[in-house]
């Protein structure tokens, strides 16, 4: 079913903002941020990777060099050979990305002499955490040096235990450690002195270096829930995956491997690699914790480093996240989608394909930001387009139980009026009416607007006690045209009529259900006035479909006819509503897009005596709806079911294809059925499906309009 109106937007605003609330509720309270910074690591892993930055070198202290030294830690006067070898080809700076607070001899004097006189030495030292100790710098460096010349080597990692952030400022505790900054600004800060960038401070009290400024973290930027953003953190926007910078060994620079091009105005990075010192962090560029892929600490400094330099020479951007506020916004965006779809696509085929293309669109939307180091949230999007689809289908397919209880009620309702009403047509007028009223024919139309409102324009059709108008709706803007369907009951004693009313009005509750169905005309008032009743509906453009029966058409004409008419009527059927009077003259073949539009249901018609092109039994004057020929046996004695329209349907299409009107196909006298096929050679298979269709044996007939839409999709016609 494809409603044409949004029937309200009461529940769609409601289920939007329930949906909005408890996602932005389960992301505020943490329950998405794992899923959330996951998500993070896998568009952050989709970004083009630009290759090793230029202005660093990472020399590396694998197994190798540890099995070379045959000690661990190296020694002091190791580390002063590497350190000569690196300032011999000027470097801008060298940090030391190993604890070297206390000596390990020899060579601890000659190292400390580097120290005191080369400030492009940047030692590190550790602060305390929940997980590690503090360790300090080097004991040669003096306090008043360590602020300029030692950096910090804490790395924050998640919950996860994925190093996703970049610490780069803190305010010193009491302790070892007592630097601000860290291991990569500090290397930054040298390299910019050459290029004559100093550091400031903003009036917000952010770093600015050059054109750059950098704002921190908050505890709930991005896809974070309450995180310690104590210090200054930026997310650590890691360069590579693979390599941010060219790497050599220990043994390769000792031997003098390593060509001074190689370190000259670069910043050179020295820390270990081997596995066995367990100094490696998971990125978001790791698989899992089990199939690690760990980064060394050495290299996640490197990419700190070239986060800053690229920030600063190079403008490229920081990630950046948006404020709560906007996340909430985005949030009830994708709820708001989930819930439209669901509440407008009720095919579960077109809404799957919608919220997959929805889910393609927000997923790409995400990317995009990322490329352009935005991190916008994929996860409560994502959860709140689902939820939202999943509540909303949960919601109308429990208003669809409960408006079908209403209308079963009202189905039953009308069944009862009807079997009193015919009660009351078979009793004898003189003998058991006192108060009957004899009606005539209509002869003309309202002279005034009917129910004030619907100005009576012209005839389009007429029965002995029936009439159908083309009025114009005076209240709307512009007056639009409507149809009017003037009904006058069979007789107007006051039993009569209250029956009648009933009847109406059940009828009428009925056509606004079935109304909204696409290809059945909108009811848009029922009027009684003067103890006449009055439907009016939405005026269909099109021509009937008696004008394209004069002639056999093709089967493919039969077939597509079949399968757009079948469907509206596995709609009405669903609701347990016969039409009773499917005809060529019922069908209307609409201008705008060529489809069949179902009009005149039956059941209402019953207020009336049998007219001249009806069926019915003398003997007990029970009106019968239907039209000789396009009703089935069972109808045309009083009982007809939901396959009596498959019946009509059937002879509909095999008029087409033999050009004969039913009426005048002949039954075989042995088996009682219609003797159709001798007048035109059909395909085999359609042959099947309509003798079932109009088998004289209800019994024996399809059961529902579904099962025929089956077996024609079955069919292949050239």
């Amino acid at each position: 079913m494809t409603p044409k109106l949004w029937q309200g937007s009461t529940p769609f605003l409601i289920i939007t903002l329930v949906i909005t609330g408890l996602v932005v509720g389960l992301r505020q309270a943490g329950g998405l941020q794992r899923v959330e910074l996951r998500t993070y690591d896998l568009l952050l892993q989709a970004r083009p990777d630009p290759g090793p930055d230029p202005r660093l070198l990472t020399v590396l202290i694998t197994e190798d060099d540890i099995q070379a030294q045959k000690t661990w830690p190296l020694k002091d006067a190791t580390i002063a050979q590497a350190f000569r070898t690196l300032l011999a080809a000027n470097p801008r700076a060298v940090g030391l990305d190993i604890f070297r607070d206390l000596p390990v001899e020899p060579g601890h004097t000659e190292l400390s002499q580097l120290f005191a006189t080369d400030n492009r030495l940047i030692p590190i030292c550790k602060a305390a955490s929940s997980d590690s100790q503090e360790v300090g710098p080097p004991p040669m460096i003096p306090q008043t040096q360590v602020e300029a010349q030692v950096g910090l080597v804490n790395i924050p990692v998640d919950i996860d235990g994925v190093a996703r952030r970049n610490l780069f400022l803190v305010s010193p505790s009491p302790g070892l450690c007592q630097t601000p900054y860290s291991l990569a600004l500090q290397l930054t800060f040298h390299y910019l002195a050459k290029e004559n960038i100093a550091p400031k401070l903003t009036t917000a009290g952010l770093l600015q270096l050059g054109q750059a400024e950098f704002p921190t973290l908050s505890s709930n930027s991005g896809g974070y829930h309450n995180l310690d953003a104590r210090g200054a953190q930026i997310m650590l926007n890691y360069r590579s995956g693979k390599a941010v910078s060219e790497t050599v060994t220990l043994t390769e620079l000792l031997k003098g491997k390593v060509p001074a091009s190689q370190i000259q105005d670069r910043v050179v990075l020295v820390g270990v690699a081997a596995a066995s010192l367990k100094d490696s962090f998971l990125t978001p560029y790791s698989d899992s914790a089990n199939n690690a892929q760990l980064m060394p600490g050495v290299m996640v400094h490197a990419q700190m480093v070239s986060q800053f330099l690229s920030t600063v020479l190079d403008g490229r951007p920081l990630i950046w996240s948006w404020p709560v506020w906007v996340e909430v916004i985005w949030v009830w965006v994708w709820a708001g989608v989930g819930v439209g779809l669901a509440w407008r696509l009720r095919q579960p085929l077109w809404l799957g394909g919608a919220l997959l293309a929805s889910l393609v669109v927000l997923g790409g939307v995400a990317l995009g930001a990322m490329l352009a180091s935005g991190w916008i949230p994929l996860v409560p999007p994502f959860w709140g387009l689902v939820l939202g689809a999943g509540v909303t289908i949960s919601y109308v397919n429990y208003q669809g139980q409960q408006e079908q209880k209403r209308f079963l009620q009202r189905v039953k309702e009308q069944e009862d009026a009807l079997a009193v009403l015919r009660s009351l047509l078979a009793e004898s007028t003189t003998a058991n009416i006192q108060a009957a009223t004899p009606i005539t024919e209509i002869k003309n139309k309202p002279n005034s607007l009917l129910s004030d409102r619907y100005q009576i324009k012209k005839v389009l059709g007429s029965g002995g006690f029936g009439r159908t108008y083309l009025a114009a709706d005076t209240q709307r803007p512009g007056q639009p045209i409507c149809v009017v369907k003037h009904l006058r009951p069979g007789r107007k004693d006051e039993r009569f009529m209250q029956v009648a009313r009933r009847l109406f009005a059940t009828e009428a509750e009925i056509l606004e259900t079935l109304g909204r169905y696409d290809q059945i005309p909108l009811l848009l008032a029922y009027v009684e006035e003067n103890q006449e009743f009055y439907l009016v509906q939405e005026f269909i453009e099109g021509t009937s479909l008696s004008r394209e029966l004069t002639k056999p058409l093709p089967v493919v004409w039969a077939i597509t006819f079949l399968q757009d008419l079948l469907t509206t009527l596995s709609f009405v059927h669903s609701y347990h509503v016969i039409h009773r009077d499917i005809k060529p003259d019922n069908l209307i073949r609409r201008t705008t897009d060529h489809k069949i539009v179902l009009i005149d249901f039956g059941a209402v018609k019953q207020m009336q005596p049998p007219q001249k092109d009806q069926a019915s039994s003398a003997q007990d004057s029970t009106v019968i709806i239907g039209t000789m020929g396009y009703a089935p046996p069972e109808q045309l004695a009083g009982q007809p079911g939901l396959n009596s329209d498959l019946y009509a349907a059937g002879m509909i299409a095999i008029q087409a294809l033999t050009g004969v009107k039913p009426r005048d196909i002949e039954r075989n006298q042995e088996t009682g059925e219609l003797d159709w096929q001798r007048h035109i050679s059909v395909h085999p298979g359609l042959v099947t499906i309509l003798n079932r269709m109009i088998r004289f044996n209800f019994t024996e007939r399809y059961q529902s309009a579904h099962e025929v839409l089956g077996d024609l999709g079955k069919l292949r016609v050239k």
